[in-house]
């Protein structure tokens, strides 16, 4: 019983490392963009040069922001839900339930990354205007939330199937 405890915990260590550097990647990506649109301001108004470039990188990073975050969110079951109707019914409802929105969110996941890959394939060989770099960059943002979407639900459904006599849909309420 131990040995999978043991098992779990490092495994989700290594997806709170994940999420980690996943939301340290999106947090510099907001400085950046800050930071970026703090120079097109001085370059508009105080130098009169407008840097073109500010708007198309905005692009990129904002990608960035949002799917790395959406990310971290399915990984900390932060992301859209509606709890009503499944919180009413009986509790192996509600468990069996929940582990089924796992595995719906890791085939979600799975479309994206899939199709992520198609989008980065398609785009390798244009460039972003004004930032010469291949449009790929900005759709690798939707393949690794992807990826991480697959890890994070995907793992988590297998873990609750494990455990499934030892967690509580109920967060304070630890079945013992």
């Amino acid at each position: 019983m131990s040995g999978h405890k043991s098992m779990i915990g490092r495994v989700e260590a290594i997806l709170r490392a994940i999420q980690w550097v996943s939301i340290f990647t999106a947090s510099i990506a907001l400085m950046v963009l800050i930071v970026t649109f703090g120079w097109l301001v001085f370059g508009r108004y105080v130098l009169n040069v407008t840097p073109t470039w500010v708007e198309q990188l905005a692009l990129v990073l904002i990608c960035y922001i949002a799917f790395l975050g959406a990310a971290a969110g399915v990984k900390d079951e932060t992301h859209l839900g509606v709890t009503l109707f499944r919180d009413q019914m009986p509790m192996i409802v509600q468990k069996t339930t929940i582990i089924g929105i796992d595995f719906i969110l890791a085939a979600f996941g799975l479309v994206m990354f899939l199709a992520g890959i198609t989008l980065m394939r398609f785009g390798w060989d244009s460039l972003l205007p004004m930032l010469n770099i291949p449009e790929s960059i900005r759709t690798l943002a939707i393949t690794l939330c992807g990826a991480l979407i697959v890890l994070n639900a995907g793992i988590r459904g297998v873990i609750r199937i494990v455990t499934f006599s030892e967690w509580s849909p109920v967060p304070d309420l630890e079945v013992s």
